[in-house]
């Protein structure tokens, strides 16, 4: 059986995006996650915060426009919007371990049924380090993740349990992937089917995933 057209990484993003709400301290991790910026809904107020010092980043620079002693943790150049605070990096991870970031959307390379994450590096590849990674599963109010459902090989990326080193433990709120969305029960520990992507079956979620999950009574078509 042929499987459904994936959603891209825009889309992915635009559909993470509308987990923002007003007032928002957010951190965007590397990857998928700097697209959101593009998609912050209209009347929708957030403040973007990144690791190395900046609270406030503005959209991405025009090519005249591109300052290379300005960049968010990801090393990508960036603006600072009107009103933008620069700091220190123990600042910002004083921000980050205090809890006063709202939520952050990260990347993942794995995410448990019960909501661990790794998004770091995998064993025997050459990684520049985990940057902030575990202070902002550990310290920051809601953690989405924003990746594809299955690795290039096919292999599920949402699994019963890592096999990767761990990011953080049962830290996840919320998985947004090609697929579909599934949100944590904090209550009893188990992620639930809400949303499938246009196109997709239950069945090829099943198909495609490892790990174990409930389905909403309420599951309908992922909003875009």
């Amino acid at each position: 059986m042929l499987g459904s057209m994936a959603l891209t990484r825009d889309q992915l993003a635009q559909r993470a995006a509308q987990e923002l709400r007003d007032g928002f301290i957010v951190n965007l991790g590397i990857g998928i996650p700097t697209l959101v910026a593009n998609y912050i809904p209209r009347g929708i107020d957030v403040w973007l915060q990144s690791e190395n010092g900046l609270l406030g980043i503005g959209p991405f620079p025009a090519e005249a426009e591109v300052d290379p002693d300005l960049i968010n943790a990801g090393k990508q150049t960036i603006t600072a919007r009107a009103g933008a605070a620069f700091f220190s990096s123990s600042d910002s991870f004083a921000m980050i371990r205090g809890g006063h970031v709202d939520i952050s959307i990260l990347g993942a390379m794995q995410v448990s049924q019960n909501g661990d994450i790794a998004n770091w590096m995998i064993p025997g590849k050459m990684v520049k380090g985990m940057g902030g990674a575990m202070d902002l599963v550990a310290g920051v109010r809601k953690i989405v993740v924003v990746m594809e459902h299955n690795a290039r090989d096919g292999t599920p990326k949402f699994v019963r349990e890592c096999s990767l080193p761990l990011t953080g433990k049962a830290c996840v709120s919320m998985l947004i992937s090609d697929l579909a969305v599934f949100t944590m029960d904090e209550r009893r520990g188990v992620f639930v089917l809400n949303e499938l992507a246009p196109g997709v079956t239950l069945e090829e979620v099943r198909t495609k995933t490892e790990a174990k999950f409930e389905v909403s009574q309420t599951l309908g078509e992922m909003r875009l």
